[in-house]
């Protein structure tokens, strides 16, 4: 049987000025920033005795101080549950301490709970930064990994081979030890990247040393005419993107070649499908004859579309606020890539996976609702 190592620390009371109030505000400053993670993605904890808080599914942590984000769970009866590949694990639902009167009790912890729980540190840091996917989806990953952090002094890292998130990802990193008893750095091949630490302050250092050494720069790409964009999209079922930064795979060659392929992480797959469509020069944003009404997709019509040398669009009958996060990501993590690399992309395998996974349906429906609040408000 696998043993909770470090068990004091993990299972001693937080101090209070290294609590919840610091977890939140780092959460929302990573939150805002699309080059650390996108949307609803990403999830951060802290163990306080036998309870571990993490961020709930389908929340942001960019809201983590205006909006109750934290719901707490209890370590002790998780961990056996996930040792033993229990089903109820995996949702961790039924493991949520009772929070009477408050926000919280309502909420729902997130896919990665078990993840956050088998790692022995009090503060686990979980991202799909666009950093370390560059260097994740690449089949020589171990290889490129050790040049930049072997040697960094204070991380300890592994390499996870990818796997299904969730408790398979939770009983793959507790298959790693020996080895990755000591890791404080999780590289999630095709996912992203987890820091571990005593305290908040810390992993934030060491997140940000990681992510430093992992930096690569983007290939520029030429800015799109969005006024040209906006009237070739008018009356078709498409959109432009909320964030023009997405425009870069349209607007250069290379960083097309390499997100025109099978998708290469989790989200992808949730919020743009399993792959985009590329129009041919020329094309109408629809891409397909018929009668239909204007702004209504075809039923088989993808997500994303493609106008090469002009810009992305899409679908405005499926907005939600995850394809405009992923939309910008996918060009983040592209423009970081070579064509000629070795690149490993998700299987047909890998994708059922995903899109058979009810945790995952949860969170797509929790984003939909997400979008519809804000379109309501206003």
């Amino acid at each position: 049987m696998v043993s909770h190592v470090r068990p004091d620390p993990a299972l001693a009371p937080v101090p209070v000025a290294d609590g919840l109030d610091a977890l939140r505000r780092l959460s929302a400053r990573l939150g805002a920033d699309p080059r650390r993670t996108q949307g609803a993605g990403g999830n951060t904890s802290i163990k306080d005795g036998g309870t571990l808080w993490i961020k709930a599914s389908g929340t942001w942590l960019a809201h983590a101080l205006d909006r109750p984000i934290m719901v707490p769970v209890a370590l002790a009866p998780l961990l056996d549950a996930c040792r033993q590949g229990k089903p109820e694990a995996e949702k961790a639902a039924g493991f949520v301490v009772a929070q009477p009167g408050t926000p919280a009790a309502a909420l729902r912890p997130s896919i990665e709970t078990t993840v956050h729980a088998v790692i022995p540190w009090r503060v686990v840091i979980h991202l799909h930064c666009v950093e370390t996917l560059a260097h994740a989806v690449r089949t020589d990953a171990r290889a490129r990994l050790a040049e930049r952090l072997d040697g960094l002094r204070g991380v300890h890292w592994t390499l996870v081979p990818y796997i299904r998130p969730g408790l398979p990802l939770a009983r793959a990193i507790m298959a790693a030890r020996p080895f990755g008893e000591r890791a404080n750095v999780h590289i999630l091949a095709n996912h992203g990247l987890i820091v571990s630490a005593d305290t908040v302050a810390k992993a934030e250092t060491l997140l940000e040393r990681v992510i430093a050494a992992l930096a690569v720069t983007p290939r520029a790409a030429p800015q799109a005419d969005l006024a040209d964009l906006a009237a070739l999209a008018e009356g078709s079922a498409y959109r432009l993107p909320d964030d023009p930064a997405a425009h870069a795979i349209a607007m250069d060659p290379a960083t097309l070649a390499v997100a025109r392929g099978a998708p290469l992480y989790p989200d992808h797959v949730i919020f743009l499908g399993d792959r985009i469509d590329v129009a041919d020069r020329g094309a109408d944003p629809d891409g397909v004859p018929g009668d239909r009404p204007p702004r209504i997709a075809a039923p088989d019509a993808p997500p994303m579309r493609v106008m090469p040398g002009r810009g992305v669009l899409l679908r405005r009958d499926g907005w939600t606020v995850g394809m405009d996060a992923m939309a910008r990501c996918l060009a983040d993590v592209a423009a970081r890539l070579s064509p000629t690399d070795p690149i490993r992309r998700l299987t047909a395998t890998d994708i059922h996976a995903l899109t058979h996974w009810e945790a995952e349906t949860y969170r797509q429906a929790l984003n939909k609702e997400t979008q519809n609040r804000t379109t309501r408000n206003g």
